[in-house]
């Protein structure tokens, strides 16, 4: 059994590896569950994921919210907004197939830009939400 939460951040990661329009803002392949010590700059990390049942007569059902994080030090926080924007490009209604389970919709929620208090990194938090059913 794959718990739904599982694949849907399996499938989320699959979809951004191969998502060009993202690897062409990062500049490679750099999105991480865990980032490797002494990772290059600009960088993306699967973050926290929220799950919530809302299962009903109709069958079960669950919620996410996953929070993606993108990390920059390239002057100023236009990378780190390209980088958001990439992402929400590369899955806001994404067709994506989580293993055993079926994505009913996954759709952007909201973005947030800081810097943080280094003074010199970005942060983007880009957060969507999902719904997934279990195939029978």
């Amino acid at each position: 059994m794959t718990y739904a939460n599982v694949a849907l951040r399996a499938a989320i990661h699959d979809a951004l590896v191969h998502d060009s329009g993202l690897l062409a803002v990062l500049g490679g392949a750099s999105i991480y569950d865990e980032v490797p010590r002494n990772a290059a700059f600009p960088y993306v990390t699967l973050g926290e994921l929220r799950l919530a049942d809302l299962s009903g007569d109709g069958g079960v059902t669950h919620e996410h919210q996953l929070t993606l994080h993108a990390w920059s030090r390239k002057g100023g926080h236009r990378e780190a907004h390209a980088i958001a924007g990439a992402l929400l490009q590369a899955l806001d209604d994404a067709p994506l197939s989580p293993d055993g389970h079926r994505l009913v919709n996954l759709r952007f929620s909201v973005a947030d830009i800081r810097r943080e208090s280094d003074g010199r990194t970005y942060h983007a938090l880009v957060r969507f939400r999902a719904v997934t059913e279990p195939l029978s």
